[in-house]
């Protein structure tokens, strides 16, 4: 009787992968980045370290060494994605006689509109954190966000519309 791990569990013996430390030291300075405009800095480290960890323990099962620099970014996305979706959890008023924990204070360099676009549906933030943060053509903006060209074009120009209105007076 032959046991067989399980088809997910399978990986080919083709598959060649970089160390996952060169994997991380290439791209970790733009991760952060992109991390940066999407939740801010304070939020930002926590979010790559939970990147990494995430991906660290995905590894060894990856199938291809195609576009593995999208693989990282589609993971930060989606952990950046729960910190947003954590922050809009918290209280915001008095709970059992307990007032909420203070926000941290608001790095001096962010002059509000990055407030603004971490405020934006997650599809449009991402798009224009990858163009305007990262300076991404969009072609490669839908490569990393798993769309087309032309949708991460109206993403971006979404994001644009919506960020004037909030921002002209």
């Amino acid at each position: 009787m032959t046991i067989s791990r399980p088809r997910s569990a399978r990986r080919s013996l083709h598959v060649h992968l970089p160390p996952f430390e060169q994997l991380i030291d290439a791209h970790a300075r733009e991760l952060h980045r992109f991390l940066v405009g999407l939740v801010g800095p304070t939020e930002a480290e926590d979010c790559l370290q939970e990147t990494y960890m995430s991906a660290l323990r995905a590894y060894p099962r990856l199938t291809s060494t195609d576009h593995l620099r999208a693989w990282l970014y589609t993971i930060a996305h989606r952990k950046a994605t729960d910190v947003v979706r954590r922050r809009s959890r918290r209280p915001t008023s008095e709970f059992d006689g307990f007032e909420p924990a203070a926000a941290p204070a608001p790095d001096p360099a962010d002059d509000g509109l990055w407030a603004q676009v971490r405020a934006l549906p997650a599809k449009q933030r991402a798009a224009v954190v990858h163009r305007f943060v990262l300076d991404l053509a969009y072609a490669e903006i839908g490569e990393r966000m798993g769309t087309t060209e032309e949708a991460a074009r109206q993403n971006v120009r979404a994001g644009l519309r919506r960020l004037r209105g909030e921002v002209s007076p």
